[in-house]
């Protein structure tokens, strides 16, 4: 057991300076700090997270500083391994993306901390710039999801125009599908079929409907897409 404490605290300690280890870390900073703002090019408003943003700025030093201290000595290897494995990380999980830019911070980290400073930053300089483009270019856009809309209102109310100014605020087009009595004639629902604009925020869609309803029942479910 002292041989293997000896071994980590000692083993290969001249290989490692502190220039090239501020050198890492600086590099690999820069490189942390590009990724977080290609991350905050290509994520829209909402989707955006700046604890996010910050996590792509250490990762890529945490990484590089920990290849640097395990070096070759395989002990070191082992307790860091078993450091590692005692932590528990409780964030919830993200989407695609978040996790895709994760392991972009790792893959510049890991080369930084052997010392390929030029090749790292020649893969994250590559990659943000596809992925701008991607952004900008709106590759690979998902098809507009149809919803059904069904909305309750009074008797009193003509429902035929009551909302077409709100429909073409938040919708890229509506469809009236359906209308039926309740409450023994006292309410109509009347349902829709939209396809929601982009980006539309689907709490403000409803609070407007509100408005015009009096404040009555309104469900906005998903529909399966129509193929076109």
């Amino acid at each position: 057991m002292d041989t293997l404490f000896n071994d980590i605290l000692t083993s290969n300690g001249s290989e490692l300076s502190v220039t090239a280890c501020a050198a890492a870390m600086a590099v690999s900073l820069i490189l942390g700090i590009v990724i977080a703002f290609t991350y905050r090019q290509t994520q829209e408003g909402e989707y955006y997270q700046q604890s996010l943003a910050v996590t792509l700025c250490m990762l890529p030093i945490i990484l590089a500083v920990i290849i640097l201290f395990v070096g070759s000595n395989i002990a070191r290897a082992f307790s860091m391994a078993g450091t590692l494995s005692i932590i528990r990380f409780r964030s919830a999980p993200g989407d695609a993306k978040d996790i895709g830019f994760i392991f972009f911070a790792v893959a510049a980290g890991l080369a930084c901390g052997v010392g390929l400073y030029g090749y790292g930053a020649l893969f994250v300089v590559v990659l943000c710039i596809v992925l701008i483009i991607f952004a900008k270019a709106n590759m690979f856009p998902a098809k507009h999801a149809e919803w059904h809309l069904m909305i309750v209102i009074p008797e009193n109310l003509n429902f035929q125009h009551a909302f077409d100014d709100v429909f073409e605020n938040y919708t890229k087009k509506y469809k009236l599908t359906k209308i039926k009595t309740t409450d023994l004639g006292s309410l109509f629902e009347v349902d829709y079929t939209v396809s929601l604009m982009r980006g539309c925020n689907e709490q403000e869609f409803i609070n407007e409907l509100r408005c015009r309803n009096g404040n009555l029942s309104i469900v906005l479910s998903a529909a399966p897409t129509v193929a076109k």
